[in-house]
């Protein structure tokens, strides 16, 4: 059975193989033992905690092969982006150019520098290890965090936000980078990556073009890439795009790829599921495949199963075996959602 769950100090060992399985762009899985350390024990200290107004809390939970006890997948939730570090994005803007003496009009694309998403909520570290990614595994594993915000709704930004990789090849150079090195930063695409994973930013306010930036100024390949996808990115933004996610003008800094919202209560995802009552025993057969979690925190855990469930009902029947691995007993309620 496949469980997500919080991630534990045990887990460090497979935290950091998925970060070097991640790749070049993956900014929020550094290969870094001390900041990978750090994530872990952050995440433990947010579940534990009692929240009257979203922080700088950070929910990563794990996928578990329970029948392995392998953690084959990461997920994560940023309670409140920007409220200790500075959270940047470029955002798209027009300016016009008009004169009536000329009879010219001019309509000039802009990426300015910018916080405008401090507080919101962010989806993030969503990573299935290759033998993993078949069948709903990575549905599962994304729309399981709409479960959480569903249920634990004040401790997030009234916004959720996820930050889609944008275009880089095999070695990490990416288009819409090169000309912010050669003109600015000065260090490769990789290196900023990561220094920015680490959460070491100054550089960005103290290097960073100050001004707007004209679109039509920078090379034909940067221009191509901005608001675009990453590959292997292109199956995680049309399952956001599904749940009402949307890109509103805000691309990343570095590598060009857009950042997508929408307001928590308008998630389809958190619209659709509800709570129903566990009752223990046989499951009746069924082809309707859910998601389902628990209404825990410290001892949230998710999962998929096959439900026999009418459109109104109350209650559902949990085999035994599932009810114990979502950590419930009879008469609990648990939150459902149609894969």
């Amino acid at each position: 059975m496949l469980i997500i769950r919080p991630i534990q100090a045990d887990d460090f060992d497979a935290l950091y193989q998925i970060a070097e399985e991640s790749g070049h762009g993956f900014t929020s899985l550094p290969v870094n033992a001390e900041l990978l350390h750090h994530k872990i024990a952050r995440a433990e200290a947010s579940f534990r905690k009692q929240v009257e107004k979203p922080f700088d809390e950070g929910y990563l939970m794990v996928l578990e092969d329970t029948d392995t006890c392998k953690v084959v997948g990461t997920c994560a939730i940023e309670a409140a982006v920007g409220m200790v570090d500075a959270f940047y994005h470029y955002r798209l803007g027009t300016e016009v150019y008009h004169s009536a003496q000329i009879d010219v009009r001019n309509e000039v694309e802009t990426l300015t520098l910018c916080h405008d998403y401090t507080g919101a909520a962010e989806l993030c570290t969503l990573f299935l290890r290759e033998g993993y990614r078949k069948g709903y595994n990575g549905r599962m594993l994304s729309r399981s965090r709409f479960l959480f915000l569903a249920q634990h709704p004040e401790r997030f930004g009234e916004t959720v936000i996820a930050e889609m990789r944008g275009v880089s090849d095999a070695n990490g150079n990416s288009p819409f980078y090169d000309w912010l090195q050669k003109h600015f930063l000065g260090i490769d695409f990789v290196q900023a990556d990561y220094l920015s994973g680490l959460g070491k930013k100054a550089f960005m306010a103290e290097m960073m073009p100050r001004n707007p930036v004209y679109v039509c100024l920078l090379p034909e390949a940067a221009q191509k890439v901005i608001g675009e996808v990453h590959t292997n990115t292109r199956p995680a933004i049309s399952l956001l795009q599904a749940e009402g996610f949307r890109c509103r003008g805000y691309v990343d800094i570095f590598d060009g790829g857009p950042t997508v919202e929408c307001r928590l209560e308008d998630i389809r995802a958190v619209r659709h599921s509800r709570l129903v009552k566990v009752e223990i025993g046989e499951m009746p057969a069924s082809k309707d495949q859910y998601i389902i979690s628990n209404t825990g925190l410290a001892n949230y855990r998710a999962t998929s199963a096959y439900l026999a469930v009418e459109e109104h009902a109350e209650q559902v029947i949990l085999s035994p075996a599932l009810a114990e691995a979502l950590l419930v007993a009879q008469g609990d309620h648990i939150r459902i959602l149609p894969m």
